[in-house]
């Protein structure tokens, strides 16, 4: 991609009845750190997220509290979701929330427009409700109640009664869309991905396509439909405007044309809605569909879906606070293959924070500048001639930014830390091959412990670019301890598509003390 392309990536809109658990972190450091990689390698990038605010299930849980709403979901988005991106370090650009202003405006503008061009039409609806799901259900989302339910026909996912709503509403024509979306899917292979997931959808688009009720009158707790205000806006039409109306839709068309479209990274239980439903609706106005929905896997915990019904949920100030935003962010973006579903357990997570944190970055950090400081006075030496086993190196480094920027391309996380870790590897097996403490030891092997001791420096400050979009916070302290910012400037604006080129520390820099990057953890 070319540098100062737009990059605008998303998260899903969070419901705040919710409350944050290690599944939301998971997405949102995920797209943090895709938005991250691409602001350092110089693309006009901008991150959305945001939550979702309407619906009979925030009506529900406001009155249950005895407060209107808007107090209710005001409490929860200060309380709960705000501070979430502070624990997990996520530096995103705006925060949409689908009670302002400027997004229910744009929201009645959107759906007036679909309506003038004829893709609107008033109906009778009589069908199974899921409230936890805010969504008709269709019939393979139905299934009969057991214990104190029998009888009943309850939701496939939440296990509770459905109620049968009976409703004058205005629909959508999304049966019209059927043909254009395989076609968008046979010529956009990437639209959907990854490819299990994008086979869900051709099949599920193949079996036909229904028109979506996209209003409802039953309560207000929503977005009037603008030619009818007995009606409001079905929630999920709101909510998936959000990604249009956070970037001027509506109402700044210069920053609605620089951003737009978007990437979208959702769970895999949303995706229909962002790979089928949202399409279409961006068909039907005239614009731009996204540039691309990847679905990422479920977070498992003892094997089964986090939910907060079932108990399973672990909020991840419980991991920060033991371990720090850093090994939260790179034990969920390594450990799980990004678009699959992925197990979690304190014993994996305590074993790779061990093994690759602290034994294997944390200790080559600290080792290299303890040692600059104990034989070189602090002061970075120059390279002399390089040997064959430090070319090496140099080429391990250079492979491994190409191999990183080439799996941030396709979303995975996973690979592009992969490929990044061969560099720890291969500092820590040099360091062990080259003995610099013994080339210290001899005044004629002096100039060759300055070669050894640059080649591991110049390591870390590739690995310092190349995992700050990953490790925010330990690789500044890196970064500083090098002496790099002296000489480089800052390490968000060093551009990280070239982090893998050799000399770039400049021999000289100043190395300071360098508290242990990941300090050991005293498990209970």
């Amino acid at each position: 991609m070319t540098s100062g392309r737009s990059f605008y990536i998303t998260t899903p809109i969070y419901y705040p009845s919710d409350l944050p658990h290690i599944g939301h972190g998971y997405t949102t450091v995920a797209v943090d750190t895709l938005a991250r990689w691409h602001r350092q390698a110089g693309d006009d990038t901008w991150m959305l997220t945001g939550t979702d605010e309407h619906g009979q299930k925030m009506l529900r849980a406001a009155a249950a509290n005895g407060v209107t709403p808007q107090e209710w979901v005001d409490k929860l988005v200060t309380e709960s979701w705000f501070p979430l991106l502070e624990t997990l370090d996520v530096a995103n650009d705006d925060f949409i929330r689908t009670t302002q202003p400027r997004h229910e405006e744009r929201v009645q503008e959107f759906v007036k427009a679909l309506f003038d061009r004829g893709y609107i039409y008033a109906g009778e609806y009589e069908a199974l409700y899921c409230v936890g799901c805010e969504e008709f259900k269709p019939e393979a989302e139905i299934v009969d109640g057991t214990g104190p339910f029998e009888g009943l026909k309850v939701c496939a996912i939440h296990s509770k009664p459905l109620e049968l709503l009976q409703e004058k509403n205005y629909f959508f024509k999304l049966s019209e869309f059927q043909d254009r979306l395989l076609e968008l899917y046979k010529t956009e292979p990437d639209f959907v991905r990854p490819e299990s997931a994008r086979n869900e959808v051709v099949s599920f688009v193949r079996s036909g396509l229904k028109d979506l009720s996209i209003s409802r009158s039953a309560f207000d707790w929503g977005i009037t439909v603008p030619w009818d205000p007995s009606h409001v806006i079905y929630v999920w039409v709101d909510a998936l405007l959000n990604y249009a109306t956070a970037v001027g839709y509506g109402t700044d068309p210069a920053e609605f044309e620089r951003r737009w479209p978007a990437f979208h990274v959702v769970g895999k239980d949303i995706l229909r809605f962002h790979a089928v439903i949202w399409p279409a609706m961006l068909m039907a106005a005239g614009l731009d569909v996204p540039r691309g929905v990847f679905a990422h896997g479920w977070l498992l915990v003892g094997g089964e879906k986090m939910s907060k019904s079932k108990l399973t949920g672990i909020a991840p100030t419980e991991i920060t606070d033991v371990f720090g935003s850093d090994a939260y962010r790179f034990y969920f973006l390594s450990a799980i293959a990004f678009g699959q579903d992925g197990s979690f357990s304190w014993e994996d997570l305590s074993a790779r924070y061990q093994a690759e944190l602290a034994n294997g970055f944390g200790n080559l950090a600290s080792r290299t500048v303890a040692m600059i400081s104990k034989y070189f006075e602090g002061v970075v030496p120059a390279p002399a001639a390089y040997s064959e086993g430090d070319l090496i190196i140099q080429k391990i480094v250079a492979d491994a930014a190409t191999t990183a920027d080439a799996a941030i391309e396709r979303f995975r996380t996973d690979e592009a830390i992969a490929a990044i870790w061969t560099i720890v590897d291969a500092l820590n097996g040099y360091i062990t091959e080259n003995e610099p403490w013994a080339l210290a030891k001899d005044e004629s092997t002096r100039e060759r412990l300055g070669t050894v001791l640059y080649t591991a420096a110049e390591g870390l400050r590739a690995l310092a670019v190349l995992l700050s979009p990953v490790m925010p916070e330990s690789t500044s302290k890196l970064w500083v301890a090098l002496g790099a910012a002296d000489g480089l400037g800052a390490l968000v604006s060093q551009p990280i598509r070239e982090a893998g080129a050799w000399g770039l520390l400049p021999a000289g820099a100043t190395v300071t003390p360098l508290t242990p990057l990941f300090p050991r953890v005293e498990q209970a």
